[in-house]
């Protein structure tokens, strides 16, 4: 997952949350270095452009090592062009270099 440079830690604001500590703990060993709270910041980034529509891709052709097809089952977003898939639409799933599957318009590859 990509970091994004947004505002600084003194800029922002403090917002608690409860989660239960099996999950923090998984998010701390999913974050390493980068750290659990920036994780959440970037899934939560990712979630509002995805759903606003403010889509900004992350990935590029070199990111995906493999791709399957598939059938989408819901709307789902290309994560190399920002089109949309509609559901039972054809699609692709993408893997990519860190071992996720992630969305892929059909013509998202061509060269």
């Amino acid at each position: 997952m990509h970091t994004i440079a947004r505002t600084s830690t003194t800029d922002m604001e403090v917002t608690s949350i409860r989660l239960e500590r099996e999950l923090k703990d998984k998010l701390k060993e999913i974050a390493g270095n980068q750290g659990y709270q920036a994780l959440i910041r970037n899934v939560l980034w990712n979630y509002v452009q995805q759903k606003s529509g403010e889509w900004n891709p992350r990935f590029s052709r070199a990111d995906i090592r493999a791709s399957i097809a598939a059938t989408a089952q819901q709307d789902e977003r290309c994560v190399l062009t920002g089109k949309l898939i509609e559901a039972q639409q054809p699609m692709l799933l993408g893997l990519t270099k860190n071992g996720d599957m992630v969305p892929l318009s059909v013509e998202s590859l061509a060269l």
